[in-house]
Order: C-alpha cells, then structure tokens, then sequence
C-alpha cells in the first residue's frame, strides 16, 4: 500500500478554503438574522462543497491513505448541492416552503442506501478506489469483496447525473430569479436590485463550476483534474470570510457568498425588515398620496417627508424596485398620464394640461418620458386608444 504524501501550495489553498468553509456555514445555519431561513440552505451548502473538496484534497494530497473510511463519502452529497441551491434562492427572494420539498433530497438519500455495503468493505476497496481515481498507474492490491459492488452498475453514470442534475436546478433557479426580475420590471440579467444581482451571480458561477467539472471529467483521466473546482471554489469562500470580518452586518442582510461584486449598498446598516418597512412608505406616498403629480418631487423632498435619509431611500428604491428615484416618479407619471388619455376620449384635455396633471413643468420632458416608456408620444397614444 502505497501511503506516499503530496503536498504542494495549491493544496494547502484549499485546505484552508476548507477550514475557512465550514467555519462560515456554521455562521450561515446558526447566526440568527432577519434573513434566516435562507442563510441556513446557503450554510447547507457551503458545508456541502466544503466536505466534498474536503475529501478531494484529502486524494490530491494522498491524506486519505491515513483515513481510508473516509473514501467516498461525499459521492451522495454531489446530489444535494443542486436542491440546496434552488431552496436558497426561492427562500432569499421571499418564497416560502412546503412539506414535499424533502423529495429534492430522495436521489442522494437513495443513492447513500446503495452504495453505503462500501463503507463496510475491508480497507484495500477503499485503498483501490482511490488508486483508481488518482493514481490509475499504482498497482492494486488483491482482495476479496465483503459485499458485492455496484451490482446495478450504475456508479459510472453518477457524473452524468451529476451534471443534469444540477442543470436542471440551475435552470429552476434562473426561471425563479427571471419570474421576480420581472415583477420590478426589468429582466435577471438588467435588474439593478442588489439581492437579485448576488442570486443571479451565484446561479452564474455554479453553473461555472459544473461547466469545469464537465471539462475536467472529459479532459483529466480519472479524478485527476478536480483541483480547479476546489481552487475556484476556495477562492470564493476566502473572499467571503473577508468580507465577514470586514462589515459586521454581513449575515442581517440577503447576499450569495459565491458573488464577488461589491454593491453600492454593501455596508448600508439597513437590515431587510428595516427595507421593506421604508418601501411599504414609499409606495404609500407614491400609490395613495399620488406624490409623483407634485412638480416638485424630489428624492431629498420625499426622504423629509417620510422621515428616512435621502442615502436610504435610494437604496430600497434601487435594491428593491430595481429604478433609480427618477425612474420610478416617471413610471407613475406616465401610467397615470395613459390613464387620463384613455378617459378623456373626447380630447378635452391638452397634452399641456396633462403633462401638468402628472406633474410635468415641460411638455417636453413629458414627452420624451411618455415616448421612453410606452414607444410613442401622448399624442400618438391618444389616437391609438380612441380608435
């Protein structure tokens, strides 16, 4: 039995992107924040790619000849990364749960029951399952089976399954994030909401990962290329970790940890109750205080009206509505002026007056924002809705 070590520094980077892992989960599935619920599914599934890189820096660095029991143990968890990701993000975007999402979980429980006779197997399977997989030129050594195993031979498809497995969950997840990107209006890929933009990066670099493990397993013989996955996703966990010690508020609010921008909003103090009480005001003002037809509208003058800081509303307008304060005072301006167009069927109204209505000092400005926003002038609109 060869027990022979390599250790090198790429490795010990994704030791300590391990170690740096499973200390942030805790924090995830522990900490108690506003935002709970959807920390816990994100801290189950960093402790899951940390376990799995785990056991594969444990083969890279030949360690698991001194923990042999340990070989191939996190083969059922590659079935729970993608139902981990998908409960994430359905909870962090405000979905809530059901009694059957246990089933996204029936795979990998199925698949532990199948191959859990080899964790009972003497310790020359488990020393021939890693030779296998990273040493294919090392002799075997002869033994007999306790068990038999993979009598379905079905082991050699779980990469495969892996693989459709978390592109179906990737698409679910992108359909979830595009279905509540449309609701402020603008697609996943444009929408200027912080939260969205952390969930849609995170979707994005999953499906990185799965891409690389596709072109390892078709490229490296064996499991020999597996140290780009745990090297990328080591550095994300390091970033992360950073920005923990660097901003005490870090777990109160929605954000991926697989997500390197920086937002505008980062270090705001605002927690998400904190968010959405500002932004239940706002529509208030803006919904039955109808604020945008005061010509005077502002962004400094409906922060004093509300009683909140300018920085504040700016922040819920654009991370929770996806428009800057100009955008959304135009977008209920130019609703309102189709409204008055469409009642007003005999064309009593000049297109000054109802410019004036909506709030507009310029027949200018409003048409160019009524143009921006439906396609055409009032004007043209007017005819369009009257014949």
């Amino acid at each position: 039995m060869n027990t022979s070590l390599n250790i090198d520094g790429f490795s010990v980077f994704i030791f300590l992107g391990v170690f740096l892992g499973l200390v942030l989960s805790l924090f995830f599935i522990f900490k108690p924040s506003p935002n709970s619920t959807a920390n816990r599914f994100q801290g189950l599934l960093l402790l899951t790619l940390a376990l799995c890189i785990f056991e594969m820096v444990l083969n890279m660095t030949g360690f698991i000849t001194r923990v042999l029991f340990f070989t191939n143990t996190t083969e059922p968890l590659n079935l729970v990364i993608g139902p981990f990701l998908y409960l994430f993000i359905k909870r962090s975007i405000g979905q809530g749960g059901s009694k059957k999402e246990w089933l996204h979980f029936l795979p990998a429980i199925i698949y532990l029951g199948y191959i859990f006779p080899d964790f009972l197997q003497p310790k020359e399977f488990q020393y021939n399952s890693y030779v296998n997989s990273f040493h294919p030129d090392w002799p075997l050594i002869d033994m007999k089976l306790t068990f038999a195993n993979d009598p379905l031979n079905i082991k050699k498809y779980l990469n495969l399954v892996t693989s459709g497995q978390m592109l179906f969950y990737i698409s679910l997840s992108g359909y979830k994030l595009e279905k509540k990107s449309r609701l402020t209006g603008s697609s996943v890929f444009e929408t200027r909401d912080d939260l969205l933009k952390s969930l849609r990066n995170m979707v994005l670099h999953i499906l990185a990962i799965i891409v690389i493990f596709i072109i390892v397993k078709l490229n490296f013989e064996a499991d020999l290329g597996d140290y780009f996955i745990g090297m990328y996703i080591s550095l994300f966990v390091m970033i992360t970790m950073f920005r923990v010690m660097n901003d005490s508020a870090y777990f109160d609010r929605s954000a991926s940890f697989m997500d390197i921008s920086i937002g505008k909003y980062r270090k705001s103090s605002l927690n998400e109750p904190d968010k959405q009480k500002i932004l239940t005001t706002i529509l208030k003002e803006f919904e039955k205080g109808s604020y945008y037809t005061d010509s005077l509208a502002s962004l400094e003058n409906l922060a004093k009206k509300i009683g909140e800081s300018k920085h504040h509303v700016s922040q819920v307008i654009n991370e929770k509505l996806g428009k800057n304060f100009f955008e959304l005072l135009a977008s209920y301006r130019i609703e309102k002026a189709k409204s008055i167009l469409k009642e007003d069927k005999t064309g009593r109204l000049t297109i000054e007056e109802v410019s004036e209505m909506v709030g507009y000092n310029s027949k200018t400005a409003f048409n160019n924002s009524f143009r921006k926003l439906t396609g055409k002038t009032p004007s043209e609109f007017r005819k369009s809705v009257n014949n």
